[in-house]
């Protein structure tokens, strides 16, 4: 007994010592234990977080090319069409031209000076309605480009804020494919609402640059360019810097949905207001300086192989001496059915797509749209 206290006497601070060391390791083996047990309990939550993220990647992707294929193959075409139905009812040459060669074939059918009229009136049609085909058919172009990518952009949000992250993309989304449907239809705005206006106005630019050039006045190439780039300018800077917008977009999703429905069947559906926001979010792209930026890049654009047409199809002589603008005018007229031409067909809007400013404003306005509320 008085051996075990002599060791306990002598060793006790070793026995406290080496208790301490093992208890300390120990306690230290089951704090690594709990931070590694925690660190492959995170690794494993990551991995099921970017699991996630890439399946939501990937439906957003292909819901994203769903909606845009609809647009490509449906939207476009269709609006497109459409456009150019209107545009050749509302701006027929075929009465002045037929008055013409009436009284081309009949002598005395028509004195000088109601032949002088009828050309300056077939003068100015024809400029008008290149002009307005030019510019309908950049800014409809360019405007569902905005409606595909705002859809886009609303998609993204709404899954990533965690919308049924487990469900399937179609149920989480809020606004459903009736929803995106009617957005859509809007590209129709221009043809059934704004054209009125907008042929009215583009008629008083081209009356306005076209009054000092006779139509024995010599016309090159270059100076054809410049002037449908000077009506196209007058008439976007007509009753302020913004005017136009109204011509592709509706003020309000309310006031739109007055105009589409019979007043029977109008009731303010529930979803008006996300048709709303996506309306205001659409008039503010519009509204940018951003989009004016692309909008005149686009039309000059456009304007520059509608002249290398002209050119291939008059000869040399356009470039440089030019011939008279009665000459021209036949050829002028055929230009806007050529602008209004099927998607799939019509190299002028190949020509909006493939211009780097186009692709790169795209880009920013999907990557940097601001949330929605």
């Amino acid at each position: 007994m008085l051996s075990l206290r002599d060791f306990w006497r002598r060793h006790k601070r070793k026995v406290y010592v080496t208790a301490g060391v093992l208890g300390s390791g120990y306690v230290l083996y089951k704090l690594y234990a709990a931070h590694r047990r925690r660190i492959s309990e995170l690794e494993s939550e990551l991995e099921s977080r970017r699991e996630i993220d890439e399946l939501i990647k990937a439906q957003l992707q292909t819901h994203f090319e769903n909606i845009q294929r609809i647009s490509d193959s449906t939207t476009l075409p269709y609006a497109m069409h459409y456009l150019r139905s209107r545009v050749s009812e509302e701006l027929d040459l075929s009465p002045l031209t037929g008055r013409l060669m009436q009284g081309k074939g009949l002598a005395n059918s028509l004195t000088t000076k109601e032949k002088l009229e009828l050309w300056e009136k077939l003068k100015i049609l024809s400029f008008t309605r290149t002009a307005l085909s030019l510019w309908a058919m950049t800014m409809l172009s360019l405007y569902i480009r905005v409606q595909v990518n705002i859809l886009g952009r609303h998609l993204y949000i709404d899954t990533a804020r965690g919308l049924g992250s487990s469900q399937a993309l179609d149920e989480a989304d809020p606004f459903d494919r009736h929803g995106q449907q009617e957005f859509l239809a809007t590209a129709d705005y221009l043809s059934n609402y704004g054209m009125t206006s907008s042929i009215l106005n583009m008629q008083r630019a081209a009356t306005e640059v076209l009054k000092d050039k006779q139509l024995r006045d010599p016309f090159s190439t270059s100076r054809l360019c410049e002037t449908i780039i000077q009506i196209l300018e007058s008439f976007m800077s007509m009753g302020g810097p913004h005017h136009w917008v109204a011509y592709l977009v509706p003020e309000n999703a309310i006031l739109y949905k007055q105009l589409v429905a019979t007043s029977s069947d109008f009731n303010g559906s529930p979803d008006i207001s996300k048709l709303d926001q996506l309306m205001m979010e659409t008039r503010a792209v519009l509204s940018s300086d951003d989009f004016r930026s692309i909008v005149d890049i686009s039309l000059r654009k456009v304007v520059d192989g509608l002249v290398e047409e002209v050119e291939q199809s008059l000869g040399g002589s356009s470039q440089s001496s030019g011939v008279p603008l009665a000459k021209l005018l036949p050829r002028v007229a055929q230009l806007g059915p050529e602008l209004l031409e099927e998607p799939s067909q019509n190299r002028y809007l190949q020509i909006i797509r493939s211009t780097p400013e186009v692709e790169l404003f795209f880009t920013l306005l999907y990557a940097n749209m601001p949330p929605h509320s």
